[in-house]
């Protein structure tokens, strides 16, 4: 009878604690992100392989019907209503023809706001290597391993 209540009690009081809305619940962001900077640079007559660099890969892509692209996003805030959001692009041999959609509607903007504090923040050197030393490459002594020694 003890040990029951003892698993009883804190069953109880997470259930209360639900109830009361108390328990974190996390926004929810799936699918593709789009800025509107990438989508803005779309033309017609651009190529897949344009396409593909500037707004990555879709969503969506029929195995049977290659000429049609989907980007899709939900978005779901706090276990609220789920809202999503579709961008089509349509390709005629291989180039963009048309593009449809609503992706960015006003909050979709506070999304990619939101979304920039996931990104790096480090300073990223890209024309350095991992192995590069601060004298100027791996020509040293050291058989062009490049590791740094004193």
């Amino acid at each position: 009878m003890h040990k029951s209540l003892r698993t009883l009690g804190p069953a109880l009081l997470a259930m209360a604690l639900a109830g009361c809305h108390l328990v974190y619940v996390p926004d929810i962001h799936q699918g593709n992100l789009l800025d509107k900077k990438a989508v803005d640079q779309l033309k017609p007559g651009m190529t897949k392989r344009q396409v593909l660099v500037l707004l990555g890969s879709p969503s969506v892509v029929s195995p049977f019907d290659q000429d049609h692209w989907n980007y899709v996003s939900t978005q779901q805030h706090r276990g609220g209503p789920i809202t999503i959001r579709s961008f089509k692009l349509t390709f005629n041999n291989d180039t963009l023809a048309r593009t449809e959609g609503d992706f960015f509607a006003p909050d979709a903007e506070q999304l990619l706001k939101a979304s920039e504090k996931y990104r790096a923040t480090y300073p990223v050197e890209e024309t350095q290597g991992d192995k590069s030393t601060s004298g100027g490459g791996s020509s040293g002594s050291d058989g062009g391993q490049g590791t740094d020694k004193p």
